[in-house]
């Protein structure tokens, strides 16, 4: 039997009551994902705060 590679399947975006942005992804075999950002984190396409 070969090897399980996770393939991530968005489910949706959220924003939670602090204003944070909450991603939702799973894989077919029912693993489960949640990533929160924060808005005051610098991210990709967020310039540096000087």
């Amino acid at each position: 039997m070969g090897e399980h590679v996770h393939v991530r399947v968005n489910e949706g975006l959220g924003v939670s009551e602090d204003g944070e942005l909450i991603e939702r992804t799973r894989c077919r075999c029912g693993a489960t994902w949640t990533r929160t950002y924060r808005a005051d984190d610098e991210g990709p396409g967020r310039p540096a705060s000087s």
